[in-house]
């Protein structure tokens, strides 16, 4: 770095942010200061002045690269918008300014509206049906320039943003059926004329395996849900016609239970008697308690014992019915061999 105004052989004195320390260097004759060895902390502003102290110059000193090939690549929500970003391969250090360029093959050139901060550039209404466009993105710095050129085809690139809004509806009296509904996106303006598909997917919480569902319109029905079982659903979304064009993303999960009978506890000895004895048993309730009134368990315990009572005279009685079957064979048996031996003995006293 020269001394702007300093004579040859006039001692300068140079500072690096108003401090005589600095990096490894050597003053030549002239007053140019020579750095011999930097980084990124040797940056700062570099002031030289005489031997009585007056400023001669000063200079800022930014170390940096000159640009390298970008890394590009483009998105397509639907077939109105391409957004381009990119990513740098050299890592500069320096400010730098972007210009970009689009076109259709066999197209004239059209400008693509950058954004400096978020590193991309937006075009609207593209041709869309051409076969191949050609995009073209130029860095600058103070120290260079680059361009880098892709080519790339829309209709391969086309992948719609998800589903919005998605919502799965319990369906009252029906244990196993689902209704699920969605919204478009809101970046796919032309609907009517370029439709779309939606698949569907669900499973119980828990599981591996997917059931899905294909549609062209919302809402759907699901008949095969698990009852009682919690569920996952999530829906994606692409292009009908352009058989080329890509799924959206899942939307996040939802979840949601299949509508269920709702019923309070009982225990086991109420299950038993109602399954016996259909009818109420319970007293009303009342707002003045009552001495003779049957607390639940009582009841419970009752209508237990006088199952117990009723399947013992079942029991009994199946006993005694058998009991008196074969006492009844055995006395037949018996008056059968009675007659028998009475005709034997006819037989023998008869004269021969």
């Amino acid at each position: 770095m020269a001394c702007g105004k300093s004579q040859i052989r006039t001692p300068v004195v140079w500072h690096l942010n108003s401090s005589s320390v600095l990096p490894w260097h050597k003053v030549t004759s002239d007053g140019t200061l020579v750095l011999l060895y930097v980084d990124h902390s040797a940056q700062g502003n570099y002031s030289c002045h005489d031997d009585r102290g007056l400023l001669l110059h000063s200079v800022k000193l930014r170390l940096g690269h000159p640009p390298g090939l970008l890394s590009i690549s483009c998105q397509v929500p639907n077939h109105t918008h391409v957004r381009c970003s990119w990513v740098e391969s050299v890592k500069t250090f320096l400010p730098a300014k972007y210009s970009a360029s689009f076109r259709g093959n066999g197209k004239e050139w059209r400008p693509c509206v950058v954004d400096v901060i978020r590193k991309h550039c937006d075009v609207d209404h593209p041709f869309f049906w051409t076969t191949i466009h050609t995009l073209r993105v130029t860095e600058t710095n103070a120290l260079g320039s680059e361009t880098t050129s892709v080519r790339i085809r829309l209709n391969e690139l086309l992948k719609p943003d998800p589903p919005e809004s998605l919502l799965v509806e319990t369906l009252e009296g029906y244990p196993k059926r689902l209704v699920v509904s969605w919204n478009i996106p809101s970046s796919w303006p032309l609907h009517d004329a370029f439709p779309l598909m939606f698949q569907i997917r669900y499973r119980p919480q828990g599981s591996i395996y997917w059931s899905e569902v294909y549609s062209e319109h919302s809402p759907v029905v699901i008949f095969d849900a698990l009852a009682g079982h919690l569920h996952q659903f999530q829906i994606r979304v692409r292009d009908e016609v352009n058989s080329e064009s890509q799924w959206s993303d899942w939307t996040p999960v939802f979840l949601i239970r299949p509508w269920e009978v709702s019923s309070t506890p009982e225990s086991t000895e109420d299950r038993f008697a109602d399954y016996f004895f259909p009818f109420n048993t319970k007293p009303e309730t009342s707002t003045a308690k009552s001495h003779n009134s049957v607390h639940p368990e009582d009841e419970g315990n009752l209508g237990l014992v006088i199952l117990l009572v009723l399947f013992s005279v079942v029991i009994l009685t199946t006993v005694l019915s058998l009991i008196f079957v074969l006492w009844v064979r055995q006395r037949r048996r018996n008056h059968v061999t009675k007659q028998e031996l009475t005709s034997m003995v006819k037989m023998k006293s008869m004269p021969i």
